[in-house]
């Protein structure tokens, strides 16, 4: 099932996400419609606050991308990320440009770390502590600052958030009209 997408504005956003246990209900279900919601939106990954659910859940999905073929792979990369925990930054910092579901219509260059040392669970309840990079690394990041109450604007230089504020606050009163259905925060 789609699940509406919170915006920008709503103070859900700005909340430090619970964790979760084993016994959290309709789990299996959420996650999938996580996903649903966010293949939907053509996202690539989805942190539950954004669904309304202050939790500690994140889907992630996407293709890998190969530079030398400049190619999309055939097969998806799929991660359920329950509690995750980022330990360790790791390799050199690197900027690449994103955007988000909850901020319709805005992308900047964002710096992060290449890599990170992760501690989650998987949909099963699996423990993990694994190095990652790449996609899978940046997006993790993306989704975990959501479960820490933050967005991806907040890494923004004060110049840069200066210049994307008046687009902020167009998501925030609802005047923007994505693809997806989206839950507006004020009223017009």
């Amino acid at each position: 099932m789609y699940l509406p997408i919170v915006g920008y504005g709503d103070p859900i956003l700005r909340k430090q996400a619970q964790p979760i246990t084993p016994d959290y209900p309709d789990l299996k279900q959420l996650i999938d419609d996580m996903f649903e919601t966010m293949y939907t939106a053509d996202g690539v990954g989805l942190a539950a606050p954004q669904i309304d659910r202050s939790i500690q859940l994140v889907v992630i999905g996407f293709r890998p991308y190969d530079e030398k073929t400049d190619t999309y792979g055939d097969e998806e990369e799929r991660h359920v990320l329950i509690n995750p925990e980022i330990l360790e930054e790791l390799g050199d910092k690197q900027y690449f440009n994103e955007g988000c579901l909850s901020l319709p219509d805005i992308h900047e260059d964002v710096l992060r770390p290449e890599s990170i040392r992760l501690h989650w669970f998987d949909e099963n309840f699996n423990e993990h502590n694994e190095v990652i990079d790449g996609m899978f690394a940046r997006v993790a990041q993306h989704e975990i600052d959501h479960l820490n109450g933050k967005v991806f604007t907040d890494r923004l230089s004060p110049l840069r958030k200066t210049m994307v504020k008046r687009k902020l606050s167009e998501v925030a009163a609802g005047k923007i009209h994505p693809k997806y259905k989206m839950k507006r925060t004020l009223k017009k």
